[in-house]
């Protein structure tokens, strides 16, 4: 590669979960601090970062396509980095593909973006997939902008070795941050105006510290102390692993006020030999067992889970099982997908892999009865009052869009504004959202 100008602009593109989202905030924060500014709306950036995910099927081929449409309005291409799971994963592969590729750095090593986006501009095409012994996030700058809502990331990595996933090969060992950095993160993003914070792990709840006084706590004993800051209003955690529900967790539900009544528990089966053949740790009883005790300390808890249809093995009885649990539980809302073979793991070498077709129509079937539990759950909200936290405008005059203490999507109109906590009552349930009549004026 020849020298290029320095870019002026940016724009980060997110796939995939949550984490994945504060992780392009930061590297937003970074670009940020070397006067790289964001792209407006519609107009072409000089650096595109795709922050890629690799849970989903042919995830790579998504990202070579992306990029092949990277082009701008003069012919020309952007300074292309590629970020995330998928460059973790694909490293040297995607450089060799992908000539207009200037950068791949892996999601342990995005703190480096700047000194290697100074290599790309003197003509060189740079790759970092390592994972380092010291944490990224000390070489970070301070949060200084948030949202509403914000996310928090407390724990990185996994430890579990599902013969479906890919995490621990992109994302390494479970660690956990340090408390007081933790506190300190925390308290800049509430005073840069967040009011709600969710805490983010691929195992959220495996985090663990010491508090200010030396003592070992878990995650409640983190969510208790976060509870303490005067101007935040809601704390919510994702994603949850049954192995590491703490009866501590449990209880903070019933005993933390801010603490939003809403637990996303992935399943992913309702077939206990499935459930082993992906190594997951739990059975269905004793992830009932935590849902029981759960609702019992806190019985309007909104439950949410994953899903995946069609592992290797999956018989149509052992999918009927996942269907009368998705009925049992009587989920508020859920995530499902169809097995994909993710290279480099145990199940994507696992005989009797089920036919396409056959995981198209299951993952119908469970979307179907997903659906009609959300509805159900969402029709029996009508007639409560709630405050809501508003977080943007709705697409018609006057009209405010927000979330529940249960991660409902509420529309209303009224006298609002972004940011402001308002009560409200639920008068129009739909499958995705909730109408809702302003009662009370915003208040801060």
């Amino acid at each position: 590669m020849r020298k290029i100008a320095p870019p002026r602009t940016y724009r980060v593109k997110n796939f995939g979960c949550q984490m994945n989202v504060y992780d392009g905030e930061r590297m937003a924060e970074l670009l940020g601090e070397q006067d790289i500014t964001a792209a407006p709306d519609g107009e072409e950036a000089d650096l595109v970062v795709l922050n890629t995910c690799h849970i989903r099927e042919k995830a790579a081929e998504k990202v070579y396509s992306d990029i092949g449409r990277l082009k701008r309005k003069d012919g020309t291409a952007p300074i292309i980095a590629v970020a995330g799971c998928v460059a973790q994963a694909e490293g040297e592969e995607i450089m060799a593909r992908a000539p207009s590729v200037g950068l791949v750095v892996g999601p342990q090593a995005y703190h480096r973006l700047p000194e290697m986006l100074s290599d790309v501009v003197e003509g060189k095409r740079v790759t970092d997939t390592d994972m380092p012994a010291e944490t990224k996030f000390d070489a970070l700058p301070p949060r200084r902008r948030a949202g509403p809502t914000a996310f928090l990331t407390v724990q990185e990595g996994c430890d579990k070795f599902c013969t479906y996933c890919v995490v621990p090969y992109t994302r390494g060992a479970e660690v956990s941050r340090p408390f007081a950095d933790l506190l300190d993160e925390a308290h800049r993003i509430v005073d840069a105006g967040a009011r709600e914070i969710t805490l983010l792990g691929q195992n959220v709840n495996a985090w663990t510290g010491e508090d200010g006084k030396g003592r070992a706590i878990g995650l409640e004993g983190l969510i208790r102390e976060l509870a303490k800051l005067p101007d935040l209003a809601r704390l919510r955690y994702t994603t949850s692993h049954p192995n590491d529900m703490t009866e501590g967790l449990i209880e903070a539900h019933a005993q933390i006020e801010k603490l939003m009544p809403y637990l996303h528990l992935p399943v992913q089966s309702g077939n206990d030999r499935v459930l082993k053949a992906m190594n997951r740790s739990h059975t269905v009883e004793s992830y009932l067992r935590i849902l029981e005790r759960v609702r019992a300390v806190r019985p309007d808890i909104a439950l949410s889970g994953d899903f995946i249809v069609g592992f290797p093995g999956e018989s149509d009885a052992e999918f009927e099982d996942t269907l009368k649990l998705v009925s049992q539980v009587r989920y508020s809302q859920a995530y499902s997908f169809k097995y994909s073979p993710r290279p480099g793991t145990p199940a994507a070498d696992m005989d009797a892999q089920v036919p396409p077709h056959v995981m198209d129509e299951r993952l119908q079937r469970l979307q179907a009865a997903l659906s009609h539990g959300q509805l159900a759950f969402n029709r029996s909200s009508i007639g409560k009052r709630c405050t809501v936290l508003v977080d943007r405008k709705g697409k018609h005059p006057g009209q405010w869009l927000g979330k529940s203490p249960w991660l409902q999507s509420i529309h209303f109109t009224g006298e609002a504004a972004i940011g402001n906590i308002v009560e409200v009552e639920l008068i129009e349930a739909r499958p995705s959202s909730i109408g809702a009549e302003l009662l009370q004026p915003a208040h801060a």
